[in-house]
């Protein structure tokens, strides 16, 4: 199933998103459980969306729906590996939604020195 999401979707390398994390017009989008970023942190600045909840975030006509899905910006999706994202982002794009996911993940991120702030 993930294989066949990444051929549909559109990915992000780490470095890639490294430079983008200053960017005002990216949003970081971590899909990880809570535990998971407390335990390791997160790329700064991200909004954390639990992945039980993003179609319902993400759809406007959702009573669930969250207002910084509506801004004009680029969504960049993760995940610890890139399995969450990559399924998440290819049922997204089907909806209409428009995103892309850090193809390895959070835990690349942190091996090649990506900036982290601690969650509480």
């Amino acid at each position: 199933m993930v294989a066949s999401a990444r051929e549909k979707i559109a990915e992000v390398d780490t470095a890639d998103a490294v430079k983008m994390v200053d960017d005002p017009n990216v949003v970081f989008v971590d899909l990880r459980d809570v535990r998971e970023r407390q335990r390791s942190g997160a790329i700064p600045g991200s909004f954390h969306c639990p992945r039980g909840m993003v179609e319902f975030w993400v759809d406007p006509d959702s009573p669930y729906f969250k207002d910084i899905f509506a801004q004009d910006k680029r969504f960049v999706f993760h995940c610890a590996s890139g399995w969450r994202s990559a399924l998440t982002v290819a049922t997204l794009n089907e909806m209409g939604f428009e995103a892309s996911h850090l193809k390895d993940g959070f835990t690349d991120w942190v091996a090649k020195g990506g900036p982290i702030e601690n969650c509480p």
